[in-house]
């Protein structure tokens, strides 16, 4: 280097030595002058900083989190060597030599200053980043470049230095750090693990403790979640450093840079498996010990949720309601990405948040179209193109020209993957359903809430459908109504008429005459018939010979506690009721008559492990054990040769239910149980609409509840079926008329209360 070119460099040192003095002395002057003024480091010896309420699933799943910051307390111990040797080597090299300033590092960066003209940038130890971001008396000292912040971010640190070892440091900094973005939360080396990698810190490998280590720098625009470059970028330069302390050789840290960063699997919209469940514990959480407990005190609590169970219900819903919306067309893309403010130039340089996740065979996922040609639609989704053939979109019954065009973007469902990452995968043509469902999953013994799906995405409403909203119930209140019958001495042989009829209902008010849905009329029927087809004009004439009163007494003792008026017009399902109360009412046939209250929370902890609540099974007494033991029966029959034989056909599992359809097909209901559980499923808009043509609760929602219990019934043994109380009695009877006969063709086994059998004389 000439002479002339050195020079400058010289001066610059030694303005820059220069300065360091200066720095020296003036820290020193003020330090000894306020430092009696400034609060004791030793609040730290009880720091406790917000932590993480956690929501766990009855098998201890983590299922939900609330808290101001996301954090998870994790010690020295369970922080691996690979971690705190990468934060050390990409942070803090010397963080084992210092007394909580590193003087090279202060000359450096002073010398940088003087070149670049600025105050007081970098030269901040791990002690000294611990001492900026934790709160001493009443305050955080924060970020702000000014020397007054930074010399209290030294006296601080020195402070640490006196008081803690190195690893207590080293674990205090490594809760504290902040390496979230604007909209994923992440306080904490355990957080980041959990939230990038879907890991436990103590698990994390070279490759990943490097992209923590190396995002610590500015999370919220190095993160892979934001920018997946400049996040390889910084775990490469962790690995070289980490190689450079020797830490790990220089091969070791070339075969990791060549590999690419591997987030965890897509997470379920709103971070949680079941966002409306963990809603409504937060609605209680909160009630109940108030906000600043709930997030920032770190409970624990275990509720009721089963996990597997939550799957197969969001499973359910998707899928069937993708199926319903199909049947009614394609509504469109969602947008076309290369016009508008924020055009892409082309389909190839647009990226889709969602796709920084890794996707699996099966997955919905958003896709640019990239051509369409030859009736085919081809499409990208991250690093993948694929195909979509005419048969994955012959459920549109359009051409592909007429579906879509360059740069629309939709939704698909991958069918198959290619090996290699940029290979050809095959895809169907789907979209998002715009009709709402909601799926609630009872244990009949106890109560326990062990499924619930409030709507088909939380994200798009947070409106709970299966505990907020009141939907006429349709023909499901047959159940109620025909219990009630059974529970005043009818029986299952017992005739009703299904035949043209009028009834006064006022003065002066035209007469009530209900129709079959279909407007025919067998005559005598029995009530059992009457109940397995849904005969609409036999419900009316039972509400009316049981009377209004004494049905509306028997559903608020079976649970329901939205007001119902006494009138006929009930009897077809014109009371509102919630999918809440209308299962809890149905899961007292299967345990015997009695009622227990639903519940999701069995126990609530402190962060020191004291317990705040614990909640049991409640039993009511809500009808007689044998009046519940006819309803299985004839719920059974509504499965076997009624409305819903397709759960006959498709399962092989002792099960009995009962649909519901609205007028107008504005609202599909099934409720149906085994021995064990009861789960209900409600299908409809949130405004009152048809959902279609013929779309009633048999073909809307009936298949919804059968893919649930098929995946219910696939890890469990077949139950023996449902106890019958000790006086029921078994008889075979005509069908159609009945009577008792010898067992024959047409002849059906029917159950009798004893002494309402035929020919006994009524006791009850």
């Amino acid at each position: 280097m000439p002479r002339s070119s050195r020079r400058p460099h010289r001066s610059a040192t030694l303005v820059g030595l220069f300065a360091v003095a200066a720095i020296l002395g003036v820290v020193s002057g003020v330090l000894f002058a306020y430092a009696p003024d400034l609060p004791q480091i030793v609040a730290l010896d009880d720091y406790t900083p917000n932590t993480i309420t956690r929501v766990e699933a009855r098998g201890g799943e983590l299922i939900g989190e609330f808290a101001v910051q996301r954090r998870v307390i994790i010690g020295y111990d369970d922080i691996p060597d690979v971690l705190r040797q990468a934060i050390i080597a990409a942070e803090d090299d010397a963080f084992f030599q210092h007394n909580g300033i590193s003087v090279p590092g202060v000359i450096r960066a002073a010398i940088q200053d003087v070149l670049r003209g600025e105050l007081f940038s970098g030269a901040s130890t791990l002690t000294m980043q611990l001492a900026r971001n934790v709160e001493v008396g009443g305050q955080v000292l924060g970020r702000e470049k000014v020397w007054q912040r930074k010399l209290l971010e030294a006296y601080y640190a020195i402070h640490l230095e006196k008081r803690y070892t190195k690893p207590e440091i080293l674990a205090l900094y490594a809760n504290q750090v902040w390496l979230g973005t604007a909209t994923h939360a992440a306080d904490g080396v355990e957080a980041a693990a959990q939230l990038l990698f879907g890991k436990s810190a103590r698990d994390v490998e070279l490759g990943e403790a490097a992209v923590i280590a190396g995002i610590i720098q500015g999370p919220s625009r190095l993160s892979p979640l934001v920018n997946m470059q400049a996040a390889t970028e910084r775990r490469n330069y962790a690995l070289r450093r980490m190689a450079e302390e020797e830490y790990i050789t220089e091969e070791t840290a070339a075969d990791e840079m060549a590999k690419p960063i591997v987030l965890a699997p897509r997470r379920q919209r709103s971070n949680t498996i079941a966002p409306y469940f963990l809603e409504e514990i937060r609605q209680h959480l909160e009630s109940e010990y108030g906000a600043r407990r709930l997030y920032q005190d770190g409970l624990v609590v275990r509720s009721t949720l089963d996990i597997d169970l939550q799957r197969a219900a969001n499973r359910a819903v998707a899928d069937g309601l993708r199926v319903l919306d199909k049947r009614h067309g394609f509504r469109g893309p969602r947008r076309n990405v290369l016009v508008g403010e924020d055009a892409s130039p082309t389909p190839e340089d647009f990226e889709h948040p969602d796709w920084v996740y890794p996707v699996e065979a099966g997955d919905v996922v958003p896709a640019v179209v990239t051509s369409v040609r030859r009736n085919r639609i081809g499409v990208r989704f991250g690093a993948y193109r694929a195909t979509i053939e005419p048969d994955g979109f012959a459920w549109t019954r359009r051409a592909a020209a007429e579906l879509v065009e360059r740069g629309d973007l939709v939704d698909v469902r991958v069918t198959t993957l290619p090996d290699a990452p940029r290979g050809v995968a095959r895809a169907t043509l789907d979209q998002e359903p715009a009709v709402e469902a909601a799926l609630l999953a009872l244990d009949n013994r106890t109560g326990r809430v062990l499924a619930m799906v409030g709507g088909y995405d939380f994200d798009r409403s947070e409106f709970n459908r299966a505990t907020q909203a009141y939907r006429q119930l349709g023909s499901l209140f047959k159940g109620v109504l025909y219990a009630a019958a059974i529970d005043q001495g009818y029986t299952p042989t017992s005739i009703v008429l299904d035949e043209p009829v009028a009834y006064e209902v006022g003065p002066g008010q035209p007469r009530y005459r209900p129709t079959n849905y279909d407007h025919r009329y067998e005559g005598p029927i029995t009530l059992r018939r009457a109940l397995e087809k849904s005969r609409n004009v036999p419900a009316v004439w039972m509400m009316d010979a049981v009377g209004p009163e004494t049905v509306v007494d028997f559903a608020r003792r079976v649970g329901f506690t939205a007001p119902i008026p006494p009138y006929l017009s009930v009897a077809l399902g014109s009371a509102e009721s919630t999918l809440m109360e209308v299962t809890s009412a149905y899961s007292v046939f299967p345990n015997g008559g009695q009622r227990m209250i639903p519940f999701r929370i069995e126990r609530v902890r402190d962060r020191e492990g004291r317990v705040l609540e614990e909640n049991r099974p409640q039993a009511r007494d809500a009808l007689r054990a044998d009046t519940a033991y006819v309803m299985v029966s004839l719920m059974q029959g509504v499965v076997q040769r009624g409305t819903a034989q397709r759960a006959r056909r498709e399962l092989d599992w002792p099960v009995g239910g009962k649909t519901g359809t609205m007028d107008d097909y504005t609202d599909a209901w099934f409720v149906g149980f085994d021995p064990d559980i009861t789960v209900g499923v409600w299908v409809g808009y949130d405004e009152k609409r048809t959902l279609g043509r013929n779309e009633e609760g048999a073909r809307v929602a009936l298949p919804i509840w059968i893919d649930f219990l098929k995946a219910y019934g696939a890890t469990r043994d077949k139950p023996q079926g449902f106890a019958a109380p000790a006086n029921i009695l078994f008889r075979h009877v005509d069908e159609m008329t009945g009577e008792v006969v010898a067992r024959r063709a047409g002849a059906i086994p029917e159950v009798f209360i004893a002494g309402t059998e035929p020919g006994a004389t009524f006791r009850r």
